[in-house]
């Protein structure tokens, strides 16, 4: 039996005025997806449970079996093991976002203007954080350069709970509401406000402004944690399996539960990925011998966050025909199989955030036909279903085991 998960990140939504009151899955042309809706099992899951933020750490996690009430330490955690991080029972991992904060001349009176700093590219993005911990690295904090914005800083015997903003949940905001006034943030607001001086003339910002792109000015610190240790899926599932994303997120979280990770050339974690690519990567996986799959795409998230509402619809497109379509179509060589579609949590354009309401899945198998009659594969049909899962790690274990409902 073949396996493979296809996860829109954030692809869940509200009815959006401007796309005549539909909701982006509904307004998207996705014919793959519609006919494997109509075709398979259709339902909603929670992902993230009451009192878990809603972020693609604990959504995830949850898709992929587990719990995280049990297993959720942090965000950054997840991220440092996919970077080969290695972290001592004390020590704290935070991201570190490369930001586009406003000139105003107070950092309290400084605006969120991106959290990404114009998606800047790994490259600059690496000698910018050399530069940050030529200045601040000591015994106690160690930055390390990851993927675009996406950065890591290890904090030895650090503190958690500390109540940090995440950068795209405030933008075009002043940070001055969202600067925890804790004790044991104060070293680390320090940095955030100390890193302007050492960013803002930095020789690659500089060109950056003159290609009429935003400069990376600002570090922002935040999704603090301690190291994570999950289950082997294996073990858990009997399956071997491997993870294709272009987050550092998703492949930690892989990397903890033992599952292979798998890089793409031209994945990038926004709408200009290589949709293709990870296709081929899945179908090759399985080639290979892999039994699951689970492929992530991060780009109906990065448009929800930016309020993009056509490239949110787009990427909903691009993921039918450039990943679910072919996916669909490599499967057929095989005897049995199955599919899931779903995605992590809402992101929802008229918030610009994630949210925690139930998401709608669907599960296609070749060797069973369940007619579920839905129209089409979104929020709305698929909760007049009737069909829900409350925990949503116990998804997983229909997907594969084939619980009962």
């Amino acid at each position: 039996m073949k396996y493979v998960v296809i996860l829109g990140d954030g692809m869940a939504d509200y009815k959006v005025k401007e796309l005549g009151n539909k909701s982006p899955l509904e307004a998207a042309n996705k014919p793959m997806m519609d006919y494997l809706a109509a075709n398979g099992t259709v339902g909603l899951v929670k992902t993230v449970p009451e009192g878990i933020a809603p972020g693609s750490d604990a959504a995830n996690l949850s898709v992929l079996g587990y719990n995280p009430q049990i297993y959720y330490t942090g965000r950054s955690p997840l991220e440092a093991a996919s970077m080969g991080i290695q972290l001592n029972d004390d020590d704290v991992a935070l991201r570190c976002n490369l930001v586009t904060l406003s000139n105003d001349d107070e950092f309290e009176n400084k605006t969120m203007i991106d959290y990404s700093a114009d998606e800047i590219s790994s490259e600059e993005a690496a000698q910018l954080i050399e530069a940050i911990n030529k200045q601040f690295k000591n015994e106690v904090f160690c930055f390390y350069p990851g993927i675009s914005y996406r950065h890591c800083l290890v904090w030895k015997h650090g503190k958690t709970g500390l109540s940090l903003t995440p950068p795209h949940d405030i933008l075009e905001k002043k940070i001055n509401n969202y600067l925890p006034g804790r004790d044991d943030c104060a070293i680390l607001i320090k940095m955030m406000k100390d890193s302007i001086s050492i960013l803002k003339n930095h020789p690659i910002n500089t060109n950056r402004i003159k290609k009429g792109l935003k400069p990376a000015n600002c570090i922002w610190l935040w999704g603090e944690g301690k190291k994570t240790s999950l289950p082997s899926f294996i073990q858990k599932y009997g399956v071997s399996g491997s993870v294709i994303s272009a987050v550092d997120l998703i492949k930690g979280i892989g990397k903890c539960a033992g599952l292979n990770s798998v890089d793409v050339e031209g994945a990038t974690g926004n709408i200009n990925t290589n949709y293709s690519g990870k296709a081929k990567a899945a179908l090759d996986e399985l080639d290979s011998g892999k039994d699951f799959v689970y492929i992530h795409i991060e780009a109906p998230d990065e448009c929800g966050h930016r309020f993009e509402i056509e490239n949110k619809v787009k990427s909903i497109e691009l993921i039918d025909e450039k990943i679910v379509k072919p996916v669909f179509e490599g499967l057929q060589k095989y005897t049995d199989f199955k599919i899931m579609v779903l995605p992590d949590h809402p992101t929802p354009l008229s918030l610009r955030t994630h949210t925690n309401e139930p998401v709608p899945f669907l599960i296609y198998s070749n060797k069973q036909s369940f007619g579920s009659n839905v129209k089409s594969y979104d929020e709305f049909e698929a909760q007049r279903t009737g069909v829900f899962f409350d925990k949503g790690y116990e998804l997983m274990d229909y997907f594969i085991k084939g619980n009962p409902l």
